[in-house]
């Protein structure tokens, strides 16, 4: 399976552009929508990418590797792919994954439930709406 699809591609490497441009004219940040999903078939690991650097392995978004605690930060696309799994699994991207929410809500949403895969059920369910309450 291919990792990185053409057009996932370019829209990940406009959206890495886009931010530079803003962090170099002193802009706000921009908040585009994750247009990547990667998972661990075996386990519970999940990346949601939003940006793509120039060398075309630095992805940017939220990775939750499965202890509860889904971050925010830099991951490469190298060392993802490169990852070995029982029964000659790798590493897969979700091919029907689509998304109108944000970075900073999906973050906000897998922080407080401490899961992505959490984050996706509560935004598919609620609409993007937060539900302060707490409960998915």
């Amino acid at each position: 399976m291919i990792l990185l699809p053409e057009k996932i591609r370019v829209a990940l490497l406009v959206n890495g552009a886009l931010h530079r441009v803003a962090q170099r004219d002193n802009l706000p940040a921009p908040d585009p929508v994750p247009v990547l999903k990667l998972f661990n078939p075996c386990g519970a690991a999940t990346w949601l990418a939003s940006e793509l650097d120039e060398d075309g392995d630095t992805l940017f978004g939220l990775a939750d590797l499965g202890f509860g605690c889904p971050e925010l930060g830099y991951f490469s696309l190298n060392e993802i792919a490169s990852v070995r799994l029982p029964l000659g699994l790798r590493i897969e991207r979700d091919q029907h994954f689509s998304s109108h929410h944000s970075l900073s809500l999906w973050t906000q949403t897998a922080r407080r439930l401490g899961s992505l895969t959490w984050a996706e059920m509560s935004l598919k369910r609620n609409g993007g709406v937060s539900n302060l309450s707490g409960r998915a």
